[in-house]
């Protein structure tokens, strides 16, 4: 599996923990998140202390998800940004379609998310 492999099932990985429940959310994103990060998320909500943004990620449970035409681009060899199309469900919500992208940084210890912003698709 090369590097841009990785970067792709790791973002698969966090959106199955999204759709997990809180304490799987919670505990993925402790694990995958930098040390500073910033989230730009729907409704102008911009995260930037680490602990508030674990606890933001352990919200409700996506019903179901579909990452669409992911491709990495990298800036330097131990950077990597993944930008795809999302649809997504929440139960009882209307369906949620973004355009993403998260930045990962190669840390001792693996690929960690060091910034992600979703911009819904109207």
């Amino acid at each position: 599996m090369d590097a841009s492999d990785e970067l792709i099932e790791l973002e698969e990985r966090g959106w199955i923990a999204l759709s997990s429940g809180g304490p799987t959310a919670a505990e993925f994103y402790q694990a995958v998140l930098d040390a500073e990060v910033v989230m730009l998320l729907p409704g102008g909500t911009r995260l930037t202390d680490r602990s508030l943004t674990i606890e933001a990620m352990s919200g409700a449970p996506w019903s179901d998800f579909r990452l669409e035409v992911p491709q990495v681009l990298w800036p330097t060899a131990e950077t990597g940004v993944i930008t795809y199309g999302v649809t997504a469900h929440r139960d009882g919500q209307p369906e949620y379609s973004a355009l993403v992208s998260t930045l990962y940084v190669r840390r001792e210890g693996g690929w960690k998310v060091s910034f992600h912003q979703q911009t819904p698709r109207s």
